[in-house]
């Protein structure tokens, strides 16, 4: 049967109508491929003779067991945001008189022949065998590369149970960076040494090989526990069925004192709320509004205050640049219907504009806290948040009008560059490094006030000419406008 399942995968790849692109994008995934396993190989290679020179009073193979922990949990994150469980290979065999158990089988069968778990092997073979020829006992150093290899599968097979549960959830990464964050915090303060742990039970297993069946019977729990999950999943009404979902109705009437705009901002706010891809742009705000928390406690930043501006610009832009980017993708989905009721393109602007505004002002509102740890941390945040409203909000609309990139607001926000081109990297030059640029250059030729003042000043232009900007946005936008229904259109 397994003959059969993939001698069908063999047909559907090359009858494929867009076998032409499949098959270039393999070669380029191919390269890739050899790119990384060249890496491994040489880390294997180079591995022992490498800690013997920097360590020569300490085992290499007991420092390769301390720091398999980090491995795993990199492994872990790595497989989470890009192995995908190979399930809608199996859809089309639900039609067919198979049993569920062996589709069940052959999927998560498939699943073990992935490059993710072939990767590791380049850099555990060649390292192994060095062990054998420098005379470590060859018994043990099979079990030890053997226990390897079924540690791999276990965190292959454990990936896709919290995949399984996360996809649940409207944070879908959410359960990765808590089972990972904690893990790491409870070793990293020595709540529990998960590291040597780790390290002594691989150290066990190599020193008393029948111990490697505790790694099997872990192998096979997962596995099982795999198999219901996908085998409970496996069905074409499930597939099939919508979601009943409950929509919480927010009341909205503050947005009806900003006038003719008001209609777009609650369809802007509706739209960010409702919807996995937008609503990260919410949850960055608590990423972005902690971002200083990272560099002024350290006394290096404190000696630094030329850095102040560019964190200032990122605290109270976080949304401008997360949400900012991509107008008008965001409306992408329905922009055909949009442009063709009868309403000012200028309207529509002024409310991604207004809506960026207000959360400049309410995160530097937010980040005054940080005065504690020195006034001019305060005044950069202040000249930032107002090169923000000023300059920033006009940047990032124009930028929008070069956006030709279609976005799916149902598809999950993690490490999802739907909607990403080369806009979207080129407008971080004028957003991020223009200003710190200007805030070094006045910093090291008069004094840190005066930067402030630079930045505040051209702000305060760019409000002062606000009306002309945004008129100028609008034509651009207009010239445009064929140009971006054509390429929303296209699914691909």
């Amino acid at each position: 049967m397994i003959k059969r399942f993939l001698s069908l995968e063999w047909k559907s790849f090359l009858r494929s109508a867009s076998f032409g692109k499949g098959l270039a994008l393999k070669i380029l995934m191919g390269f890739l491929a050899l790119y990384f396993i060249g890496i491994f190989l040489i880390l294997g290679i180079a591995l022992y003779p490498g800690l013997k020179k920097i360590f020569p009073d300490q085992d290499p193979l007991t420092i390769v067991n301390s720091v398999l922990f980090y491995w795993i949990l990199a492994d872990l994150v790595f497989r989470f945001f890009f192995q995908k469980l190979p399930v809608m290979l199996a859809k089309p065999l639900l039609t067919l008189p198979i049993k569920t158990s062996k589709i069940v089988n052959f999927v998560l069968s498939k699943s073990v022949g992935s490059f993710f778990n072939i990767l590791p092997l380049f850099a555990i073979i060649p390292f192994g065998v060095t062990l054998i020829f420098e005379n470590y006992p060859f018994s043990s150093v099979i079990i030890w590369m053997l226990s390897l290899m079924l540690v791999t599968l276990i965190v292959n097979f454990l990936n896709f149970i919290i995949e399984s549960y996360s996809s649940e959830t409207e944070l879908s990464y959410l359960p990765i960076i808590l089972l990972v964050g904690g893990l790491y915090a409870l070793n990293y303060f020595e709540i529990i040494s998960l590291a040597q742990f780790v390290g002594n039970g691989i150290e066990a297993i190599y020193n008393f090989p029948a111990l490697i069946l505790i790694l099997v019977l872990i192998l096979i729990a997962l596995y099982s526990i795999n198999f219901k999950i996908l085998r409970n999943k496996l069905f074409l009404d499930s597939s099939l069925k919508a979601k009943v979902k409950e929509v919480t109705v927010s009341n909205l009437e503050w947005t009806r004192s900003f006038g003719e705009i008001a209609p777009f901002m609650q369809l802007d706010l509706k739209l960010i709320w409702r919807n996995k891809r937008s609503k990260s742009s919410v949850w960055i705000l608590i990423i972005g509004l902690l971002y200083g928390l990272f560099f002024y406690p350290q006394p290096t930043y404190q000696d630094m205050p030329w850095f102040f501006a560019f964190i200032g610009i990122f605290v109270t832009g976080i949304f401008l640049i997360n949400f900012g980017q991509f107008i008008p993708a965001w409306d992408s989905g329905y922009y055909k219907l949009l442009m063709s009721q009868n309403i000012k393109y200028e309207q529509y602007l002024k409310s991604k504009f207004t809506l960026m505004a207000l959360s400049v002002i309410m995160l530097f509102v937010l980040s005054i806290p940080y005065v504690y740890f020195g006034w001019k941390i305060l005044l950069a945040h202040f000249a930032a948040a107002i090169y923000n409203l000023g300059v920033n909000t006009h940047v990032i609309l124009l930028g929008g009008s070069f956006n030709r990139k279609k976005i799916d607001l149902n598809q999950r926000a993690a490490f999802n560059y739907q909607g990403t081109g080369a806009v979207q990297w080129l407008i971080g030059i004028p957003l991020m490094v223009l200003p710190l640029g200007i805030f070094a250059l006045f910093y090291f030729l008069t004094g840190f006030e005066i930067a402030c003042l630079s930045l505040a000043v051209l702000g305060i232009i760019g409000i002062i000419f606000h009306q002309k900007l945004m008129t100028f946005i609008t034509s651009k936008y207009m010239q445009s406008k064929y140009k971006m229904i054509d390429a929303f259109s296209q699914n691909n």
